[in-house]
């Protein structure tokens, strides 16, 4: 644990694998389960945290003019400056169509707070007024090139808000943008009203290791904003990478995280050394779970042989130095190919549970989009579909959450309802990703997790003649009963298999 900060964390690495695979099997999964012990830094004390740099950036585009939204916004980001400790390096972006510092005023790098440098920037923000466009690459470009003229190896924390679409820049421009600023900074972000677009925020947080909410109420962000902060300073390890090896027979398909949020890590990996590296963000104690999904030729995998298919272990960068240093011991992923086909026995309890939840958020956003192209019918079949699963999986707070925005129709069906609102389904597929407590974890392990998930007991076996396969792009599915397709996002009811 050399070269990282004294409240250093203990890691420790749970592997579940499947290790049998059947004759006909594509792909080996494994569920990493990754559990961080040890005081917060807040806990241990100033004199052990890491050193920090916060962005605070504010939409102040033309739509935030309506009555009181602006003044509401500046009162959270006052509130967020004033619980800055004395020492952290901070700046405040306010963005339109382009980026402006309003503070430090030299606008060329953060400065360390204290009483009269607080004092500035609340003035700063209060003197911001609402014009131009939104163009959130901007904003985050601004945020990178201020931590960059920071120099901390510690904590790179950034909060932004918005309440309108990235209207003046394209998608490819945005993910340009992401790509330049992952695993520079992390960046929680915020959804204000309902005119914003889910899907940016969720690429937003999703490629800066970040949270994504919405905030219907603007009223409530200030206590947003606080917590956002509050949990910024418990951060003990600024950057943790997840390390793979394969060998020659198995090649990476997707790395995902899937609890307590789901995100897809996949575009991400970095060369290192022999292997390659996955940002996992910034840590505090706690816990989170991965899957790891290896593609393999199964004419070139020998059957009935055990091998080794990956080695996976974790890094952290080191502090005021250059490399990364080994958090743990190497684990292996060994698997077995099988000289039967797919069958009763194939299939893992735990994974097969990961996928379900998984097609439960797929549900979810797939009623929100059907909603907002104006197709009710498919709406209403997609809510049918997600609390049939959250119901299944026992997942009480996203059941509760698709009753919320559900009624009765005259003959009793459970439809979406009709006066629901774009902020309400906005919110609801924002929320779709958010997994809870994995299977076997003790409850309380995790701070947002769902407390009525109970484990899966037993996995509905498939057919036993050939992996399913998407009816409309060919992929093959996960498991067996898979209602969505991984790679085109599709519903498979109906799926052919091969």
């Amino acid at each position: 644990m050399g070269d990282l900060p004294r409240a250093a964390l203990d890691f420790t690495m749970e592997l579940h694998a499947p290790g049998d695979l059947s004759r006909d099997a594509e792909r080996a999964d494994a569920l990493i389960t990754v559990h961080a012990r040890g005081p917060d830094a807040a806990e241990a004390g100033a004199g052990s945290a890491p050193a920090t740099a916060e962005v605070l950036i504010m939409d102040r585009s033309l739509s935030m003019s309506g009555p009181g939204r602006l003044d509401e916004a500046k009162r959270a980001v006052c509130a967020a400056i004033d619980t800055l400790r004395d020492g952290t390096l901070f700046a405040v972006v306010a963005g339109d169509h382009e980026a402006r510092v309003v503070h430090p005023p030299d606008c060329r790098r953060p400065l360390p707070a204290d009483e009269a440098r607080r004092r500035e920037a609340k003035a700063a923000v209060r003197a911001v007024r609402a014009q131009g466009g939104t163009r959130i690459g901007s904003w985050l470009e601004c945020a990178r090139r201020l931590f960059d003229a920071a120099a901390v190896d510690g904590v790179r924390h950034a909060v932004l808000y918005t309440d309108g679409k990235d209207e003046h820049e394209t998608r490819e421009q945005l993910d340009a943008v992401l790509d330049s600023c992952t695993d520079r900074f992390v960046c929680d972000v915020r959804g204000l009203g309902g005119d914003w677009e889910y899907r940016e925020l969720h690429r937003i947080a999703q490629a800066l290791h970040g949270s994504s909410a919405a905030v219907l109420d603007i009223t409530d962000l200030t206590a947003d904003f606080q917590a956002l902060m509050s949990e910024a300073r418990r951060v003990v390890v600024p950057r943790v990478y997840l390390g793979l090896r394969f060998s020659e027979l198995f090649t990476l398909d997707r790395v995902r995280q899937t609890a307590p949020v789901e995100a897809d890590l996949t575009g991400q990996q970095q060369p290192y050394e022999e292997g390659f590296h996955i940002p996992l963000g910034a840590w505090s104690p706690g816990l989170r779970q991965y899957q790891l999904t290896l593609r393999l030729d199964p004419a070139r995998v020998p059957l009935d042989t055990d091998l080794r298919a990956a080695w996976i272990t974790l890094h952290a960068e080191r502090s005021g130095s250059a490399g990364r240093v080994a958090l743990m011991p190497t684990v292996p992923l060994d698997v077995r190919r099988r000289s039967v086909p797919a069958g009763p026995a194939t299939g893992s309890p735990e994974l097969t549970r990961v996928e379900r939840i998984r097609a439960l958020g797929m549900a979810m956003r797939a009623c929100t989009d059907a909603y907002a192209s104006g197709d009710l019918g498919r709406a209403d079949r997609e809510l049918r579909t997600a609390l049939d699963l959250a119901g299944e999986l026992g997942q009480t707070q996203k059941a509760a959450e698709l009753r919320a925005v559900a009624e009765r129709n005259a003959d009793g069906r459970l439809v979406l309802r009709r006066t629901v609102t774009r902020a309400e389904m906005q919110r609801l597929a924002l929320d779709s990703t958010r997994t809870g407590v994995p299977t076997g974890v003790p409850r309380g392990a995790l701070s947002d997790a769902d407390p009525g998930v109970p484990p899966v007991d037993s996995v509905t076996a498939g057919p036993a003649d050939g992996p399913a396969h998407c009816p409309h792009c060919r992929a093959v599915l996960p498991t067996p009963g898979a209602r969505f397709c991984e790679a085109c996002g599709r519903s498979v009811d109906g799926g052919s298999r091969a």
